[in-house]
């Protein structure tokens, strides 16, 4: 048996339950993770209010990664992975409990300079960012990329990947100490969308030629400086609707007036062959750069115990977050 945060009823925080459940076991290809850490994801407050459910043959468990031990192998398993060795996880749900099968495809080892809960602020946003730079938009050395929600997540992450791939960050974000904190990631300007004039600022700062990439969580309210920010043959990349999924307006006549892309993906609903790719091509072009001395760090907001999931929850639905909030299963290891 195993504890797990449960919703029984689709709703706000004080429906998240802990509940004693059977402890999975792993089949054919998978392996079986004592979780330590999993992280908060916006996919989680929607899936907890009825509106995401997770794809087929996944865990109805909120979670889509986690930080933990190798406690078991499944039949058929081929990774190098060993019981006991620490390893972090995308998943398609299930992250929100003691333990969690993955296939063995979407593990990762855990960089030894790390600690499980730094880990666990990977998976999920490293990899959309990931995937949305290098996969999507394929951004190339010293173009300019504005990044939406410069201190989420997915932003924090994407800020130092485009500076790893020599490119350059533009970030928006809501407060002063937001921007402050993107910047001090790479971001070579931030600006306050509730104050500033974002699309004359990218033009100034691009001598009017507007950003060749522009990462985009927020959709609807900001369309319309999205098609006025983004470059001739630039690229716009939504990946999320949480400023509204409807437009009014003459978006295609002027996204075609500059040969723009608009461009949209998620991970979640991806294929296991697609998010096994990703993670080799992560693998091999980025994970390395997270040990010391490298330039790669996750960025943690707060840290939370198990039994104050609500209280957690709470905090990312205030917009309160700066990088990722971590549910941490049991008590951070001693150093």
């Amino acid at each position: 048996m195993m504890r797990a945060v449960w919703v029984d009823e689709p709703g706000g925080p004080e429906t998240l339950q802990i509940r004693t459940i059977p402890r999975p076991e792993p089949g054919p290809g998978e392996v079986l993770v004592r979780v330590h850490s999993t992280a908060l994801n916006r996919a989680d407050l929607l899936q907890r209010r009825g509106r995401y459910p997770p794809p087929p043959g996944e865990s109805e468990i909120l979670g889509l990664e986690v930080s933990g031990t190798v406690e078991a192998i499944g039949p058929g398993v081929k990774s190098r992975f060993k019981p006991s060795e620490r390893v972090m996880a995308l998943l398609g749900g299930g992250g929100y409990a003691e333990f969690v099968k993955v296939p063995e495809d979407l593990l990762l080892p855990v960089p030894p300079n790390l600690s499980l809960s730094e880990a666990a602020a990977i998976p999920e946003a490293w990899l959309t960012a990931f995937q949305l730079l290098h996969f999507v938009a394929r951004v190339q050395e010293g173009e300019v990329v504005l990044v939406h929600a410069g201190a989420s997540g997915v932003g924090c992450a994407a800020v130092q990947l485009v500076r790893l791939f020599k490119a350059v960050p533009l970030v928006t974000a809501g407060t002063q100490e937001k921007l402050t904190l993107a910047k001090s990631l790479g971001a070579a300007q931030g600006f306050n969308y509730r104050e500033d004039d974002y699309v004359k600022e990218v033009h100034h700062f691009t001598a009017g030629r507007g950003a060749d990439v522009i990462l985009d969580c927020i959709g609807g309210s900001s369309w319309e400086q999205n098609v006025s920010c983004v470059a001739v043959d630039g690229r716009w990349v939504l990946y999320g609707t949480l400023g509204g999924s409807t437009v009014n307006g003459d978006l295609l006549k002027r996204l075609l007036s500059k040969r723009g892309q608009l461009l949209c993906s998620l991970l979640r609903s991806r294929s296991l062959q697609y998010k096994s790719s990703l993670i080799r091509s992560f693998s091999s072009l980025v994970l390395p750069h997270f040990s010391a001395p490298g330039p790669l760090r996750p960025v943690i907001d707060s840290e939370f115990s198990l039994e104050r999931v609500a209280e957690a929850h709470s905090h990312m639905e205030a917009n309160k977050n700066m990088g990722k909030i971590i549910l941490n299963i049991v008590p951070e290891e001693k150093h």
